[in-house]
């Protein structure tokens, strides 16, 4: 019996032999879906690494990935990995300047880019003081007139590799047994919620042991088909687009582009799929501004089947008893309504869904469940190798997280922070001994800045918020501004929302609209409007907008504990938060401070008695160019509930 591999070039190469005419990655490109088995991957990857070792990569050098999913830049992963030195993907829509900190924070000597803008931002990131020797390029158009000193196509280092097979084989051979679980399988960087990107070092124990459990939890086989569309440089793409794919040998699929995503979505119907909550609430949005412009009897048939589906559908996944009635007219629903929908979105063939990164609306999260859709949430982060918490099947709920990944440890500190332990705790932050430090300690338990709860009975872990946003407001109220944030953007109308009231008698927040969502209804109800801004003040928008958030304070007042964090004023912000202004990570997580901070002159104004604000703004134009806007927002008074009495008090 062979051992069990040690790195992600030995799971490869154990593939290669026991499965290698089985495909393992396609790509579409140029509408035609094109594909490769595990040995043809196994070939363009030692091409690479013998071409990279030609171009002196040395054992422990870091290496730069930056591009959209595609399977050469995963393949360059795995070479990079054969050499004996570390990638490094980074998000491909990063700016200048967050590049720059990047590949000076790792002394990254190589890049691997995926197209001539990647090149560009490189280069410009690079400057004469970063460390960077060399840049390796996918798609040669619109570089051909560049300056090729230090620039090399991708495939003319594989074809160098290959000349070079009798003269570097042996070495590549060496550097490559060397592997073992305890050495850097990859480094990627945290989003900077807070502060600056940490380097995340992750070893091939890390990765490996993680990608075993999960995938025997959801019993996963070489069979399935997943979707590559979510960044390169994020945890979970990793696992689940090398990780699990290598350990279980399936199939990676990578689309066209974002703009093809759906179609090709379609096209290959995947078994497992990932996708956070905005991803399901945009598609959730789409679904009802096609509705919107249905016929008045598919409307109906649509209303009347979906309401029979949140009611028994999930019950009819998790296999408990529903009567025949209410299945047969489930089953006459999946003929008119929710088959058609699944093919529709793709999902016709999923078998396991998972939503993470944030909590997800419970409408949203039954809606999916409700069409037969065996969607689960998980607790993770890039410090676990993304799992600490998964939840078995039929044992799903909207409100928990689910159940301890298996091999992972959980406690709750007094203060409520959940810390964890487990296989897949990450070696160290690169360069930064004191954040290692303050987040793991000796033990090898991880902090994880975030509160929660065990419940009582089933056990599932409850997340309430980051600890250091759950406060308590002036009056004494606990304040939990994401409990409240996910609320209003259940509403298709309402994209982004960040509440504010730490300290504060009151919660206010801002909000903004779904362009999609409310540029449709406008047009359906002949409201012109010249911009994202103007639209978003439109009186009847707003109005719109008073109505959701008085819906969310009257959930709100409904719960005791949390009542007080009722919206009192908020305004509808005249731009979209946008990562490239620094108001959204890159994942797209809210910066609060960072937001608190920018619009401190509107945050004033909702905390007095003025009607309206003006406001100057700094904003990044898709060309980097900076610029400023002005507006002028109207605030709105929000309608307030009685708070519910708490049991206790309701008794005495």
């Amino acid at each position: 019996m062979s051992e069990a591999p040690v790195s992600i070039p030995a799971l490869l190469a154990r593939n290669a032999r026991d499965r290698g005419s089985r495909p393992a990655n396609r790509e579409k490109e140029y509408g035609i879906w094109q594909s490769w088995t595990w040995a043809e991957i196994a070939g363009e990857v030692e091409a690479l690494a013998l071409g990279l070792l030609d171009l002196g990569l040395e054992v422990g050098e870091h290496v730069v990935i930056s591009g959209r999913n595609r399977p050469a830049l995963y393949w360059a992963m795995v070479a990079i990995q054969r050499a004996g030195a570390i990638p490094v993907p980074i998000y491909q829509d990063a700016a200048v300047e967050e590049i720059a900190y990047q590949l000076d924070h790792c002394g990254a000597v190589m890049a691997i880019a995926g197209d001539q803008e990647q090149v560009d931002k490189l280069r410009d990131a690079a400057g004469d003081a970063s460390a960077l020797r060399h840049v390796i390029y996918l798609d040669p158009r619109g570089l051909r007139k560049y300056d090729h000193a230090g620039l090399t196509a991708y495939t003319e280092v594989q074809e160098t590799g290959r000349a070079a097979r009798e003269r570097l084989g042996a070495e590549l051979r060496e550097r490559t047994d060397a592997l073992g679980l305890d050495d850097v399988c990859v480094m990627l960087y945290t989003s900077g919620t807070t502060g600056r990107p940490k380097g995340v070092v992750l070893s091939n124990y890390n990765i490996i042991q993680t990608a075993k459990a999960s995938s025997e939890f959801d019993r996963l086989t070489d069979r399935e088909d997943v979707v590559a569309y979510l960044p390169m440089a994020w945890v979970g793409d990793f696992i689940f687009s090398v990780g699990q794919a290598y350990w279980t040998g399936f199939c990676v699929n990578c689309p066209e582009s974002p703009d093809t995503l759906m179609a090709d979505l379609r096209e290959i119907g995947p078994t497992y799929y990932f996708a956070p909550p905005r991803v399901f609430e945009t598609q959730l949005t789409n679904v009802m501004i096609r509705m919107e412009d249905a016929t008045r009897l598919k409307k109906a048939l649509f209303h009347h089947f979906m309401a029979h589906a949140q009611r028994v559908g999930p019950a009819i996944l998790d296999g408990r008893e529903v009567s025949a009635v209410d299945r047969w007219k489930y089953r006459l629903g999946e003929a008119m309504v929710y088959g058609p929908l699944k093919n529709t979105l793709g999902f016709s063939r999923i078998h396991v869904g998972y939503t993470a990164g944030e909590a997800i609306g419970p409408e949203i999260f039954d809606f999916y469940r409700g069409l037969g859709i065996n969607l689960k949430q998980l607790y993770g982060q890039t410090e676990a190798t993304v799992f600490i918490t998964q939840q078995p099947d039929s044992e799903v709920r909207s409100d928990t997280v689910g159940v301890a990944s298996p091999g992972v440890e959980i406690r709750i500190a007094e203060n409520g922070e959940v810390y964890y332990r487990s296989p897949g705790v990450f070696v160290e932050y690169f360069r930064n001994p004191e954040s290692t430090a303050s987040t793991k300690d000796a033990d090898g338990w991880v902090a994880t800045g975030d509160a929660g709860f065990f419940e009582k009975g089933s056990g599932h872990l409850r997340i309430i918020d980051r600890a250091k946003d759950v406060g308590k407001l002036a009056g004494g109220g606990m304040f939990a501004p994401k409990y409240v944030e996910n609320k209003l953007k259940f509403f298709p109308n309402i994209l982004e929302a960040v509440v504010f009231g730490a300290g504060r008698e009151t919660c206010v927040a801002f909000l903004n609209i779904d362009l999609n969502a409310v540029g449709n209804w406008a047009e359906r109800n002949n409201i012109g409007y010249g911009s994202y801004q103007e639209l978003s003040q439109h009186p009847r928008v707003l109005e719109t907008m008073c109505g959701h958030v008085a819906e969310v304070n009257r959930s709100i007042a409904a719960d005791p504990m949390l009542s007080g964090c009722q919206i009192h004023r908020f305004v509808v912000l005249h731009k979209q938060l946008d990562a490239d202004d620094g108001e959204l990570t890159r994942t797209q997580k809210v910066r609060r401070k960072v937001i608190g901070e920018k619009f401190e002159d509107i945050l004033a104004a909702l905390y007095s008695d003025a009607e309206e604000v003006y406001t100057e703004t700094e904003v990044t134009y898709e060309d980097g160019r900076k610029g400023r806007i002005t507006a002028t927002l109207r605030i709105q008074d929000a309608e307030v509930q009685p708070a519910a009495v708490p049991v206790r008090e309701a008794a005495e």
